[in-house]
């Protein structure tokens, strides 16, 4: 991507995906396929290749595999039931108000997709509000803004470029095989981002309780951070534990230049070398930004949902073998038989795990990268993949509890949202906060 774009892009947000039926509310007046529809609730349902729209006396009033309706000024629509923090321990329903376009597309499964056609920037203004509250610090808010932004236009250059994005299948699972697999946006094809935590948090208008969202989003208007003549694929996640990981930890191999291992702290820590660093390190509460425990700055940091996970920067969770064998043949698809051991196989700097070996009596298997690790070892997810873990056995030396020790909430990779909030409580600047997180980018106007 060069770093001068022409226009503002308009973006694709799928609010809500592989539905079986949809239920909204209209503000206002949208139009499209020859008819104009007022205030009143809408619903939407599959039918044989297309989409079936009816109004709130449940008529039908338009039926075809693509059904947009284009917003009036001043117009807006609600979506009901939208899931937020899918498959993570956050998750729940909620109803949501969105700006912009609403497009309804059938999938050949027989299901919904809903689609909101937004322009980035007051996606923006959702997606800062979505992702952190409206009180944290305004310098914290324009570097969201900055990094959300540069996301986006990276994410849109890797699906409209030439070529496309490209994928790599997990390798097969067989004794001692392996499962390694990370998750970008390859089942995003009939859009260009969704709204959940997958992506980047969009929960239309609904969080935008004031105007400081709002206002960062304005002041950085076009702004991004670009390495070399391209805008940066920019990642956050919210604590890294005291340091934060590289790309090739959570994603593809090739190293990003910008995605490195940054000290999260005033203070310098080494980076996570051996198994025995990384029980110091996971046992320790090292000094870093993003160690934050006084709950009344954690409010003015973080959604209220967010505030519900607890001890996010050392944490301990444990389980009696049967209860973790049964989640790992539930997530993995795998029947390990008696889990034995777990043998961290490779680590990143912030120590989070990239490859793990699970040993059981009827098969081993490697897993990895970071994410995936996770949600094999928990119902939900574990917080990080930053994590050591401690074997209770038995009187015959069989296992009979696994304790995992962790650190961290997140990835790690790129930006720490709660340590960056900290740094700019304590007077950083945005411009601070971007050189401390990405070394060697540059901020600039890309329109």
């Amino acid at each position: 991507m060069t770093v001068n774009l022409r226009n503002e892009p308009i973006i694709s947000v799928a609010v809500m995906d592989r539905q079986p039926s949809v239920a909204g509310r209209f503000h206002g007046t949208f139009s499209g396929h020859g008819l104009t529809l007022g205030a009143g609730q809408f619903s939407a349902r599959p039918g044989p290749g297309a989409v079936i729209l009816s109004d709130g006396t449940g008529r039908e009033v338009a039926r075809s595999p693509l059904i947009r309706l284009r917003a009036a000024p001043r117009s807006f629509f609600d979506l009901f039931n939208v899931t937020i923090g899918r498959q993570f321990h956050w998750e729940r329903k909620e109803e949501q108000r969105f700006l912009g376009d609403l497009v309804l597309r059938s999938r050949e499964d027989g299901t919904v997709v809903v689609i909101n056609e937004i322009p980035v920037e007051t996606y923006l203004e959702s997606v800062i509000a979505s992702e952190m509250s409206a009180s944290a610090p305004g310098e914290f808010l324009k570097v969201h803004a900055v990094l959300s932004r540069s996301w986006v236009l990276a994410a849109l250059e890797r699906r409209r470029g030439p070529g496309g994005e490209s994928y790599e299948a997990p390798k097969a699972v067989g004794d001692e095989g392996e499962v390694i697999r990370w998750y970008e946006r390859e089942d995003h094809d009939l859009f260009d981002v969704c709204a959940d935590d997958h992506c980047q948090r969009y929960q239309g208008i609904t969080k935008i309780s004031s105007g400081e969202a709002q206002q960062a989003v304005r002041e950085t208007r076009g702004m991004a951070i670009t390495y070399g003549d391209e805008v940066c694929d920019a990642r956050y996640s919210k604590a890294c534990g005291g340091l934060t990981e590289e790309f090739q930890s959570a994603w593809g191999d090739t190293p990003v230049p910008y995605l490195v291992s940054i000290v999260d702290g005033p203070v310098p820590h080494r980076p996570v070398t051996t198994e025995a660093e990384a029980a110091r390190w996971c046992l320790s509460r090292p000094a870093a930004y993003c160690d934050m425990r006084d709950p009344t700055i954690l409010e003015k940091v973080l959604p209220a949902f967010d505030q519900e996970t607890e001890d996010f920067f050392r944490w301990k969770v444990e389980y009696p073998r049967g209860e973790l064998e049964e989640i790992v043949r539930e997530k993995s698809g795998c029947d390990l038989g008696r889990l034995k051991e777990i043998v961290p196989l490779a680590r990143g700097p912030s120590g989070r795990i990239s490859r793990l070996r699970m040993v059981g009596s009827l098969m081993n298997v490697v897993v990895g990268k970071e994410l995936e690790i996770r949600r094999w070892l928990a119902r939900t997810h574990l917080y990080s993949s930053a994590f050591i873990v401690r074997v209770t056995r038995g009187p015959g030396g069989e296992a009979e509890r696994f304790a995992f020790h962790g650190a961290g909430w997140g990835h790690g990779v790129g930006l720490c949202q709660i340590g960056a909030a900290m740094m700019a409580a304590g007077g950083s600047s945005a411009e601070e906060i971007l050189r401390h997180y990405f070394p060697r980018t540059v901020r600039e106007r890309v329109y």
